[in-house]
């Protein structure tokens, strides 16, 4: 008896599924089968095995057996199948300009114990690729076509069956070549067309000017267009994109639907509409609009603003997105999309892309699957790809996540949308990103005034003799007979002659117009000036309902099991809110989310380590003992409430503020905070709060409401954990750009929060916010002062007699009570203590008022924990004269924040306090001046 006849009763998928589960476990199959399988070399290049050591079911005995001819002839099938499947991506048609990179070995018959003379023999193992019982000669054909044609897929490194499968079966539909219809073809055709004209139109109307061309990837288009038609016809409501320069005027004008008109204006460098708007330049510029699709559907469009810091957009787009979800499509977080488009050398890269790609199955940042477009122009400025990246791919992030990678030949347009129509799929299915490599070119220098013949002379050389996307495949559809010369001349002319009406129009205008993006979410906001800010803001609240409020956010469900420090710490904030009237920092602050969550507004919080705080002071998640599930106060206040989400954030701030930032752009009624888990931190998001949170509103009209909470705060903890780095916060202080802040006390900490959302415009808001004061036994507020009160900009002194106060000090934050702890000690009576609360804008007429109260006081002060060349002291000079008259204590001028042994800073510090209290002790000031000598 033939001991392997039982394997012609076996299918070949069930037979490869068993062995890739034996390659996996071994010891989890059945042990005839892994006997099989240990015998049979079959991953081992250039061996063959010959016998096997099987063992009888019922006796137990092995026996040595030989394998026939054709069992292992299959088994070398299947494992050229695997080949095709883990490496045919390498070997593929993708490349228009360049002699791709070599691999070895290549996927041949030799390679696998198969040889010319194989390619007539039928083998089953066709099943496994959807073709049935066939020839070696066409299974070669199928996979070829499959993998390494004008698409190559990656994908086998993904661990779930469902979405190998998933994946296998589209790609062997039609041996992954695309099928489009008669009208599909010339509608491609037509997406290519205006791609190639409009940038054609912009090179010679424009010589020379910087438009960063689509031209060598003008197949981004007509991708585009199919992918938003096909979205919709899924239901997806809306679509939120992000991409950097490269293509972005083509876009805006073919898939967007701006006006051309304007964009001619942008490139004449015409003055805005609005007075005191200074701008950006064309191919930064954001936009929405309504697009209603081929089959009558009308779908949101918005493409978000973005700086020349590549990559730094796709996590605002995230934010935007999830955004939408949690605001008008909770429950079909489907219907709205993310597009972010790349470029090649960026993606490969930037580290925020990482950050990005580890945020998309996150809790608190998903948003049911990214489709990610690179537009792959195999160039970084003047860099080559091989010097750009150690990667194969720029791509190879996605491996990250395990998503799937398409790579196509820019040239093959229909193999372009082919693969765009798969990501879409994919997408909807698994609610995961996806990635398509467009490997095209980059016709020009990196702007079209350069030479790129300087640094790739043979590269350029092919690229100057090489036909554009839509010659290629105008020339193909002649050839099938789907259009004739005639067709393609005249779309070419009708799109060429609106382009050139828009182009007149343009000139008739004096001046152009930047239009916001998510206008929707916008209306009835107002843009606020430097008045509006320094106006009083009514931030009271019921003391009645604050009691209940009160209640409900203390109390834990009876029916869990807490750890003793959890109830013993929610019974003190019960008695510190209902006993003894003196609440804390983390009760201010957690009422005033509970307000805000009562009067409608979301609430969203996010950082490092926020649901407990870093400083363990927040608590607002709490974990039930046994089983960890999380109990969340906050979402259990009333039935009408809004939402409360805070989650911890993954180790990132560059990504993380990116999204928050694009979140509180698209939700301006929902109060967005970011909490760096130390102040200085937020040094990681530095391009975020330069090119956004700073200037967003002026470069791009876009308002954002955006919170940041950055611990801060001198203790002797070295110099990464004193300072938040304040002083380049307010360095980027001008005109009513973004509010600064320094407070002091629970109760102002609280109407600051309300306050942000109470005001009818937006701004940015930055609070350095306490450490030790958090449990500062002098840091608590009433009730009253809560209910009753409203945020104060300077806090004068409760204590000071006017008649007694010679010296009048000005401070901020957590050093007020470090000067409050020496007065009490030398009971100075003559002294004033006065606390900065806002830093900007800065309450100029509180101030004077203050000084103006205290006339007898000859000696002004401004008293800084930090160094004098930090904190906020170079801020006064320049925004508040009066301070040349006052007289400066603080540490003398540093490159680092503080020092890192206690003692060292122990010293400084009073030393600082020393000067404050007495003039005469000015060594630090007189050490100073003789190491300047």
């Amino acid at each position: 008896m033939d001991p392997f006849s039982f394997l012609n009763a076996v299918h070949p998928s069930y037979l490869a599924d068993l062995y890739q589960k034996y390659l996996v476990n071994p010891d989890a199959i059945e042990p005839s089968w892994r006997a099989f399988f240990q015998g049979f070399d079959f991953g081992q290049i250039g061996t063959e095995a010959q016998e096997v050591m099987l063992q009888d079911a019922e006796t137990k005995e092995k026996h040595q057996v030989e394998i026939p001819d054709d069992v292992k002839k299959e088994f070398q099938v299947i494992n050229l199948i695997d080949a095709y499947r883990h490496r045919g991506h390498l070997f593929t048609k993708t490349n228009p300009v360049r002699a791709r990179r070599t691999y070895r070995p290549e996927i041949t018959l030799e390679l696998f114990g198969l040889n010319q003379s194989d390619l007539e023999q039928e083998f089953k193992a066709g099943e496994l690729i959807g073709i049935g019982k066939a020839k070696l000669k066409r299974i070669v054909e199928f996979l070829e076509n499959v993998f390494c044609d004008s698409i190559g897929v990656e994908y086998a490194y993904i661990r779930k069956p469902e979405e190998i499968d998933w994946i296998q079966n589209r790609i062997y539909q039609n041996e992954n070549q695309p099928n489009f219809n008669t009208d599909q073809k010339k509608n491609i055709l037509r997406k290519l067309n205006e791609a190639v004209t409009f940038e054609n139109f912009l090179h010679k109307s424009y010589v020379g000017q910087k438009r960063f061309s689509l031209e060598g990837n003008e197949s981004l288009i007509p991708a585009l267009d199919a992918l938003i038609e096909g979205a919709a016809n899924k239901g997806v409501k809306e679509f939120v994109m992000g991409m950097a320069h490269r293509g972005r005027l083509n876009t805006l004008a073919n898939i967007f639907g701006k006006n051309t008109k304007d964009i001619f204006n942008e490139f004449e460098g015409k003055d805005y509409e609005v007075e005191g708007f200074d701008g950006d330049v064309k191919y930064h510029l954001g936009w929405t609009s309504v697009r209603k699709t081929d089959s009558g559907k009308e779908i949101n469009l918005n493409i978000a603003p973005n700086p020349s810091h590549l990559e730094t957009v796709g996590a605002v787009v995230q934010g935007i997105v999830r955004a939408k979800q949690d605001d008008h499509h909770l429950g079909e977080e489907q219907n709205v999309l993310p597009i972010v488009v790349h470029g090649d050398a960026a993606i490969a890269a930037q580290g925020i892309a990482y950050e990005i790609v580890q945020m998309a199955q996150l809790d608190g940042y998903k948003t049911q699957g990214t489709i990610h477009i690179v537009v792959n122009n195999q160039i970084g400025f003047t860099t080559n790809y091989i010097d750009g990246r150690s990667s194969t791919y720029c791509t190879d992030v996605a491996k990250v996540t395990l998503s799937p990678v398409l790579h196509v030949n820019a040239d093959d347009v229909e193999a372009v949308v082919h693969a765009i129509n798969f990501a879409l799929d994919y997408r909807m299915e698994f609610g995961r990103d996806v990635f398509i490599d467009l490997l095209g070119y980059r016709k020009y220098g990196h702007n079209e005034g350069d030479e790129p013949r300087f640094t790739q002379p043979q590269l350029y050389k092919a690229i100057s003799k090489h036909n554009n996307p839509r010659d290629i495949y105008a020339e193909k559809l002649i050839d099938e007979g789907v259009i004739n010369q005639d067709h393609i001349k005249e779309i070419e002319e009708q799109y060429k002659a609106r382009l050139e009406e828009s182009f007149k129009d343009s000139k008739k205008e004096s001046t152009t117009i930047v239009t916001p993006i998510l206008q929707e979410a916008w209306d009835g906001f107002e843009y606020g000036n430097k008045e509006d800010m320094l106006k009083e803001v009514d931030t009271t609240f019921d003391i009645d309902l604050l009691s209940e409020l009160a209640e409900a956010i203390t109390t834990l469900p009876e029916d869990k099991k807490f750890l003793k420090k959890t109830n013993r710490l929610f019974d003190n904030r019960k008695k510190m809110f209902f006993e003894k009237n003196e609440l804390d920092w983390a009760m201010g602050e957690l009422l005033a989310y509970a307000t805000l969550l009562h009067e409608g507004h979301d609430v969203r919080i996010t950082g490092q380590d926020v649901e407990r705080g870093t400083f363990s002071h927040r608590h607002a998640v709490v974990k039930v003992e046994d089983s960890e599930e999380e109990v969340v106060p906050h979402n259990n206040i009333s039935n009408i409430q809004a939402h409360f989400y805070i989650y911890n954030s993954l180790l990132s701030e560059y990504a993380v503020v990116g999204f928050d930032y694009g979140y509180a752009m698209a939700s301006p009624k929902t109060l967005t905070i970011w909490e760096a888990q130390f102040g200085d931190f937020s040094n990681g998001a530095q391009i975020m709060i330069d090119q956004y949170i700073s200037s967003a509103e002026d470069k791009w009209k876009t308002q954002n409401g955006l919170v940041l909470l950055l611990p801060h705060g001198y203790e002797g903890q070295g110099s990464e954990h004193s300072s938040a780095r304040m002083e380049r916060y307010l360095q980027l202080c001008a005109k009513d750009n973004m509010f600064i802040a320094n407070c002091t006390t629970p109760a102002n900490f609280y109407h600051l929060l309300r306050r942000q959302m109470k005001i009818n415009y937006r701004k940015p808001l930055v609070v350095f916010t306490p450490k030790s004061l958090l449990r500062h036994p002098k840091v608590v507020s009433t009730k009253e002062e809560l209910a009753n009160g409203s945020f104060q900009e300077v806090i004068d002194d409760a204590e000071a007699k006017v008649k007694d106060v010679k010296t009048i000090v000005f401070c901020s934050g957590k050093f007020y009570y470090d000067l409050l702890k020496r007065r009490e000690e030398e009971g100075r009576k003559d002294m004033a203590l006065v606390r900065l609360e806002q830093l900007f804008p800065i309450p100029e007429e509180e101030i004077n008022a203050v000084i103006k109260k205290y006339n007898k006081a000859t000696d002004l002060v401004w008293a800084q924990e930090e160094p004098m060349n930090m904190g906020a002291y170079t801020h006064l000079m320049l925004h508040f004269d009066k301070i040349k008259e006052f007289r400066v204590c603080s540490r003398r001028f540093y490159s680092s924040p503080a020092a890192g042994s206690s003692a060292r800073f122990q010293k400084r510090h009073e030393g600082v306090i020393d000067y404050v209290f007495d003039p005469s002790k000015d060594n630090h000031i007189r050490d100073y001046k003789k190491e300047q000598k």
